[in-house]
Formats: C-alpha cells, sequence, structure tokens
C-alpha cells in the first residue's frame, strides 16, 4: 500500500465563545446529519461558522465557500484549489481530501493513478494495491436542487475533523475531490429568493411564494443555462474548469447530488436498464448497481424511502451522472425529493429542508464505504476499459472551408483531452484530424437503433453534425502524405496580411465570426456593404461567395489611416484576415464594387430578446448568450409584458424565442405589427412561429404530422405511459435541404445542412417559391429517435420561412437553432437573420 496514515490529531483548546442565537425554531444537533463520532474540536463545525445549524436557512455560496477556505485553513487532510470562476466571477472551488502523507506526495500519486488509468504498456496489472482509488464528488449544479450543495459544508467537515478510526482508511487509499457546488451562480440566485421569503412560522403550502421562484429560476447559471447538459459542448466557464479536473484525476467514480419533484422520494444510480447508451460497457453498471447497495442499507439506517432502476437513465454523455461512463469511471446520479425552500407538504408527509440534506450526506458518507471496499474493482474496470478502447483509427474533419466553424469543434475536442491534430486533407484544403477512442466514437456517430423509445434527454449527440461538418473514418492514425501539426487550445492564428486599403476592405463570407467582423466595424461607426453575388478580382486568384461584406473606404466620416487601425483591431479580436483592394473593378462576370443592385448598405443591428413571462427561460438564454459572448453584440432583455408598453421604434430586430404563448395577451401582437416596417425583423422560434402565425405576423401554414396508430382500437391499460412516450421527440438530428443564394445561407458551403430539433411542430413550405431557404430532405432522419411515421411526415416541410409585413421581415424557424450553444451549424443562420434578414427582397417573402 503505498504511505500512510497520519496520527489522530490533537485537541486544541480555546477560550469558550458564547454561542449566538440563530432565528431557527428548531434546535438540531450536529448527528442528525454525522454519525457521533469524536470530532477534532480544533476544525469548526459549519453551526459555528454560521451561526446557524445548516438546513435553517439556504447557504449562500459566498458563505459556502468561506466555509470551505475556513475548513482548508483548519485541517492537514485538505488542499483547496479554485479552479475557475463563474461568469459573475464567483469561484469554483475543489478540496482536495487525503492523508497528510499523501498531500506531501500528491502530484507523483496523481501521475501513479493517471498511468493506471490510461495504460500505456508501462504499469503492471499486479500494482493496483499501490494505485490510489479517486472519487470526484459533486453538489447542486441545479441551483435550485440545493440540498446537495448545503450538504457539501457537512460532508467536508466529516472528512476534515472525524477520528482516522473512521476514516483513516478512506484518505490513506483514496483521493477524494471535492466539489462544494458545481453551479455557484444559480445556487446564489436561490438562495435569496428562499431566504427572503421564508416565513418565521414556516407554511407547507406550494401555492406559497417561497415555492414559487420568479424567471429564470435558480436552476440555471447565468445565461440561464442547464450546466448539467452541458459536460459534452463544455461552452460554459463552470463546465470547462470541471471537465478539466475530471481530466487531471480521472477518477473511478463521479457522484452527482440533485432533486426531483416534491411527492418523489430518494433515487440513487442505476437507472432504467434498457435506456443505457450503447458505449457503455456492462460492467460499468454491475458496479452501479454494487455500489447502489452501500446507499441502500445506508438509508434503511435512517428510515428513507428510496428507489434505483427506474425513471432516470444514462444515455446521454453530456450529463454528469453519464459522462464518466465513457471514460471508465462510474457515474452516479442522487435524486432527493425537493422542499424547494424549507417546508412543503408531499404525498409521503411533510417534507422538511434538514430532511433532505441529511439524505445527500447519508450517500455522500454511503459512497465513501463503497470506494472504500471496491478500489481495486473499480481500478481494474477502469483500467480495462481505457485499454480495449485503444485503437490506430480515426476521424478526419474538414474544414468547409470555415476555419471559425472547424477550430470551435477542435476546441471542444481538445477540452475532452483528445489528441487532436491540425493540417490539410488529400484535396489541400484545411482539416482535423482525432483519433477513435470510446468518447470519440460516441460523440461522432449517429445512432439509429433503440432498445427504448423513452428517453431522460436527447436521442443523439453527433458533434460533426452540429457543426455541419464533413468527417470519415480513416484506419491506421492520421493520413500520411498530410501536413499534421499538433492542436493546442484555442487554435492555430489566421495569418492576416496587414496591408491597408485604397479602396475597399472585404470580410470573406466564409468564416464563422465574419457576423461578429461587421458588427464591430459598423459598431466603430464604418459603413458596410454586402454582396448577395459571387465575385472575384486579380485575375480570379481572390474568390469571394455571396454575404462577401465590403467596407468602401471613400465617404466614411473617418480617414483612411483610422479605418485601417479599425480594421486591424477587427482582424485581431476575431482571427478574420480581412482582404483589401485598390479598384472598384472586379474580374470579367461580376458586377462592379459601386453597383446598387449587388451591393446593399447593411443597419446596424439593434437587439431586443423577449424574456420573462411564457417564454422558454432555456432558449432565450442560448440566444442571450450567443449574441452577449460569442458576438459582442449588446441586447435589451425586454419583458414580454412590457412590450405593449415600451418603445419599440428603438429596436430594429426583436427576437421571440419559443415558449407557451396559447394565452399571452393581445397587446404584444398589437405592438409588434405597429412596430413592423422597413428594415425591422422579426425572427421567431419554434412555438413562437406558431403564435406569430396565428396573430398575423408571419404567413405559415402548421402541418399535422400522421398518427401511425390512428386504426387501433384498443390497447392495454398498462401501455398507456410507454406509448404516450414513444410518441414524444426528445432531441434528434434531421436533414435539411438549403438554398445557398439566400441571405440567410450566406457562408454556407454546402445545401445539405444537419439541424437538431425536438417537438413536433412541423410548417408547410410557402406559396411563394423563393421564401422557403430551408426545408426538410426527402429522408430526413440522420440520427436518433423518431417517433413512428413522423420522419415521413417531416419530409419537405419548411425549416424556414420568411414573411413580409409592412415592409418588414418576419424569419420563423421550426427548430432550435441556438441549441445549447454548440449548434454551430445553425446559429449562423440565425445570424445571418439578425444581420441580412432585412435585404431580403421583397419579392421573395411570403
Amino acid at each position: 500500500m503505498f504511505p500512510g496514515t497520519r496520527a489522530a490529531a490533537q485537541n486544541s483548546t480555546s477560550e469558550d465563545q458564547p454561542r449566538q442565537t440563530s432565528n431557527s425554531l428548531e434546535d438540531r444537533p450536529l448527528t442528525y446529519y454525522l454519525p457521533d463520532l469524536d470530532y477534532d474540536p480544533s476544525i469548526p463545525t459549519p453551526e459555528e461558522f454560521l451561526g446557524w445549524q445548516i438546513g435553517d436557512w439556504h447557504i449562500s455560496h459566498d458563505l459556502q465557500q468561506a466555509y470551505m477556505r475556513t475548513l482548508a485553513a483548519s485541517s492537514d487532510r485538505v488542499t483547496l484549489v479554485e479552479i475557475g470562476r463563474t461568469y459573475e466571477d464567483r469561484p469554483l472551488l475543489n478540496l482536495i481530501f487525503t492523508t497528510p502523507e499523501n498531500h506531501a506526495n500528491l502530484e507523483e500519486l496523481r501521475q501513479r493513478h493517471l498511468a493506471w488509468s490510461r495504460p500505456d504498456g508501462n504499469s503492471r496489472p499486479g500494482e493496483v494495491d499501490d494505485v490510489p482509488g479517486v472519487l470526484y464528488q459533486g453538489f447542486s449544479i441545479h441551483g435550485n436542487e440545493p440540498s446537495g450543495a448545503n450538504a457539501a459544508p457537512l460532508v467536508a467537515y466529516y472528512l476534515a475533523a472525524a477520528p482516522l478510526s473512521e476514516v483513516g482508511k478512506l484518505l490513506s487509499d483514496n483521493i477524494v475531490v471535492f466539489d462544494p457546488s458545481f453551479n455557484p451562480d444559480g445556487l446564489n440566485r436561490f438562495a435569496s429568493w428562499a431566504n427572503s421569503h421564508k416565513n418565521k412560522n414556516m407554511t407547507a403550502d406550494g401555492n406559497d411564494r417561497e415555492y414559487n421562484e420568479a424567471y429564470p429560476r435558480g436552476r440555471s447559471n447565468h445565461y440561464w443555462f442547464d450546466l448539467n447538459r452541458d459536460w459534452l459542448p463544455v461552452q460554459h466557464p463552470e463546465s470547462r474548469a470541471r471537465i478539466e479536473q475530471f481530466h487531471r484525476w480521472m477518477p473511478n467514480v463521479l457522484t452527482d447530488h440533485h432533486e426531483m419533484g416534491t411527492d418523489a422520494t430518494f433515487f440513487f444510480m442505476p437507472g432504467e436498464p434498457t435506456r443505457v447508451h450503447p458505449m457503455t460497457a456492462p460492467v460499468n453498471q454491475e458496479l452501479t448497481a454494487k455500489i447502489g447497495t452501500y446507499h441502500a442499507a445506508a438509508l434503511d439506517e435512517i428510515g428513507s424511502l428510496y428507489y434505483s432502476g427506474e425513471g432516470y437513465d444514462d444515455f446521454y454523455y453530456g450529463k454528469g451522472s453519464t459522462y464518466p461512463d465513457i471514460f471508465g469511471t462510474v457515474g452516479i446520479l442522487f435524486e432527493q425529493a425537493s422542499s424547494r425552500g424549507h417546508l412543503q407538504e408531499s404525498d409521503n408527509g411533510l417534507l422538511t429542508f434538514p430532511f433532505t440534506i441529511r439524505n445527500q450526506v447519508t450517500t455522500a458518507l454511503s459512497t465513501f464505504k463503497a470506494l472504500t471496499e471496491l478500489r481495486p474493482e473499480l481500478l481494474t474496470y477502469q483500467r480495462e476499459f481505457n485499454r480495449d478502447g485503444v485503437t490506430r483509427d480515426g476521424y478526419v474533419i474538414d474544414a468547409d472551408g470555415d476555419p471559425g466553424r472547424a477550430r470551435e469543434l477542435a476546441n471542444i475536442l481538445a477540452r475532452h483531452q483528445l489528441p487532436v491534430q491540425h493540417g490539410t486533407n488529400d484535396q489541400g484544403q484545411e482539416a482535423y484530424y482525432v483519433p477513435k477512442t470510446p468518447f470519440s466514437e460516441a460523440a461522432f456517430e449517429p445512432i439509429l437503433e433503440f432498445e427504448d423509445s423513452l428517453f431522460y434527454d436527447v436521442s443523439t449527440f453527433s458533434l460533426p453534425m452540429a457543426f455541419n461538418l464533413p468527417y470519415r473514418q480513416v484506419s491506421g492514425g492520421a493520413p500520411s502524405g498530410m501536413r499534421w501539426t499538433d492542436f493546442t487550445l484555442g487554435g492555430t492564428p489566421t495569418e492576416i496580411d496587414r496591408s491597408r486599403a485604397e479602396y475597399a476592405y472585404f470580410v470573406p463570407s466564409n468564416d464563422y465570426y465574419s457576423v461578429r467582423a461587421i458588427y464591430q466595424l459598423q459598431d466603430a461607426g464604418l459603413r458596410v456593404k454586402v454582396s448577395d453575388q459571387p465575385f472575384s478580382i486579380n485575375n480570379g486568384a481572390t474568390k469571394f461567395g455571396r454575404g462577401t461584406a465590403m467596407i468602401p473606404v471613400v465617404g466614411q466620416e473617418m480617414s483612411a489611416e483610422e479605418i485601417h487601425r479599425i480594421v486591424s483591431e477587427v482582424e485581431d479580436e476575431t482571427g478574420i484576415d480581412i482582404l483589401t483592394t485598390n479598384s472598384g473593378l472586379v474580374d470579367a462576370g461580376g458586377l462592379m464594387l459601386g453597383s446598387r443592385s449587388a451591393y446593399q448598405t447593411l443597419r446596424k443591428p439593434e437587439i431586443a430578446l423577449l424574456i420573462e413571462g411564457s417564454t422558454s427561460s432555456l432558449d432565450a438564454g442560448e440566444t442571450w448568450h450567443l449574441l452577449d459572448q460569442r458576438f459582442g453584440m449588446p441586447i435589451t432583455k425586454l419583458p414580454i409584458d412590457e412590450v405593449g408598453r415600451a418603445d419599440l421604434s428603438r429596436y430594429n430586430t426583436i427576437i421571440m424565442p419559443d415558449g407557451y404563448y396559447n394565452n399571452l395577451d393581445e397587446s404584444v401582437a398589437t405592438a409588434l405589427k405597429e412596430w413592423m416596417g422597413r428594415d425591422k425583423v422579426f425572427i421567431t422560434v419554434e412555438r413562437a412561429s406558431a403564435w406569430a402565425a396565428k396573430n398575423g405576423l408571419a404567413k405559415l401554414t402548421e402541418r399535422k404530422p400522421a398518427n401511425p396508430d390512428s386504426s387501433i382500437t384498443q390497447r392495454p391499460y398498462a401501455k398507456a405511459s410507454r406509448d404516450g412516450g414513444g410518441r414524444v421527440l426528445g432531441g434528434s438530428i434531421y436533414q435539411t435541404e438549403a438554398d445557398l443564394t439566400h441571405p440567410l445561407l450566406f457562408g454556407m458551403q454546402r445545401k445539405e445542412i444537419p439541424v437538431f430539433r425536438s417537438g413536433t411542430l412541423l410548417f408547410e413550405p410557402a406559396k411563394n417559391v423563393y421564401a422557403t431557404p430551408l426545408r426538410y430532405a426527402e429522408e430526413p432522419l440522420l440520427s436518433g429517435y423518431s417517433p413512428r411515421g413522423f420522419a415521413k411526415s417531416a419530409a419537405g416541410s419548411a425549416a424556414i420561412v420568411v414573411s413580409g409585413n409592412r415592409g418588414g421581415r418576419t424569419i420563423a424557424f421550426a427548430n432550435n437553432p441556438n441549441f445549447r450553444a454548440f449548434w454551430f451549424g445553425t446559429n449562423r443562420l440565425f445570424m445571418n437573420a439578425i444581420m441580412f434578414g432585412s435585404t431580403i427582397d421583397g419579392a421573395a417573402v411570403e
């Protein structure tokens, strides 16, 4: 066994301090949560630090992290590291728990664990006793599921202060990576809500305001994203820090503490046996079930109701309990019935906040026991899983002429520790290579066959399809004869020609970030035009596609030197090489740069995003994040109930995300109709598009999917729930076909574009033959589960319809183009709608 355990901590004495009286109506001892042990008195309990017992109030993130820092300063069993910051600049913390002797050799032990977990042939199977097990323990990735984050101080105290007779073997044989709050911003938002609405004389009535949060609620992060869907896309700082630490430690077990509906009990993995991703090894589920016996025994001891083996699943690798499974780690989901505040009525009696915390503490401690006793099995499984996953095959991904979009995919792959290489394909075009591993195979390959038709989340997640990038599998490693270099996170900078233009600058349309460049140029005060025709200069040596932006030097309100300075800054910020010309002439066949018919002046987008009320906070947050973080466009988040009273004239673009609009006040439609006019663009997504059609803001006709069960007259009652679930489209990938001459498709290279869709809302193509620039292919299903008959119904339907209204444009999307911030293949179309929507010809709208 690797070195040692420490001697028992010595008691320290200090002058007794008077205990501050809290506002709690209940005297709850530490032993309500933790075993009755001889804890180290030199280490403060949570109650001693806070002045109130855990469960009396919802802990805010600042208090939680302050206590964690106090523990780290008080105990030689813990090292605290700050692994990142949230959007709101809150620290993301990890506490590393092990013995002092192990801390003295921590890096050596980490490397020993990695060498075992990622075998390269140098470590021998007989060395398992010398390898530390690693547990990654994380809490409350959903901020309004707070029992986990409130349990974290108690669990951390236990690890720091319990006698070695209790935790010595755990800490000497293992390393615990402890993440007390996966989502600090959401946790803090919810703690503030629950505490500020708590009654002194608590009510258990679920109608009370304490239990009904205001929009967007505390589940999500700053941009209203569900971080438990971001383990695969890694688009947010919380996820990026967490994934980096995951791969730094390669844990054997990762636990993820959640909450569910108030009327439930307590769930622990495994979940539905028919809904496990086929890339997950069967032994993973066997170990999950074996660990579950420890949780069952612990919950039996305190008399808590629980269940397992149903409801939740291990299919989507973007969740915290499933992502680990594709790396030989056992991911464990805990779901505790939620009090959503301090006290609620439930089907199982009164549910108190302290009770929910106690269950989380109990299963955190039972995880320690499982790790201590199953460590050799867990280490052996991880080693064999990763060794068996080694191949000489890989994938070549073509950049498709879009360096920005391809670079973003490479960044995602690099964050998952895939050794990405950058180079050229056999046609001399930019490409990337990644080896085939269990993770890359799961993240690349489409899936069309399923054991079950029900899914807790999406049924597919092919990354190259999300980016609309061609890829192919190759054998024997990176293709020889091509130039490959190791890719580093952030990418290889584009070579930029700094020459100054005397006549005009061009922003090529092929790069994903060209719209960002255009906006920055506009924001700096430059007039920008766009070409709807392809052209070339320099006798064909330099070609430009539709959507190329032109910045003339003449006629601007600043000097040529100042224009050059601005252009250079935009090049640096976007990585786009903005090209130059010293003449208004183009090659034969093209229209000269002064042509009014080929070049239209672009208005600078002034954007309002409708939020609150019946809008979907997830969809609104995706749009907010896209514009604010990725494209640097300021937006106004306008409450939808204020639309009828707001001055809309200051906006030329209004975005209505998906939502529930059946009972929306008529004043919203009236105000939007009055606002519509020349240069105005109204963008609607999914059910917002259907609402716009019903209220005279879009010319759309819904297509009703065929019902393949219409001839069935009798089914067993017991099948009703599963039959209903089988008709749900939770998330699949469909093929669409595009009109690449249309302004919404500027910059795209191929007419085939994969789109993500959920739900069964369909629209008929427009009667105007030019007004449906994107429609579903005749055989549209590319990957994922599709309800029986739906793909046939979707064939040929409209994915985008453009309507005209009082000189303005309504651009209706049938599917969400901004799904989870990583569907780069279609959010380019959304950005084109914002920047170029007003240029769509009036003869080409419905």
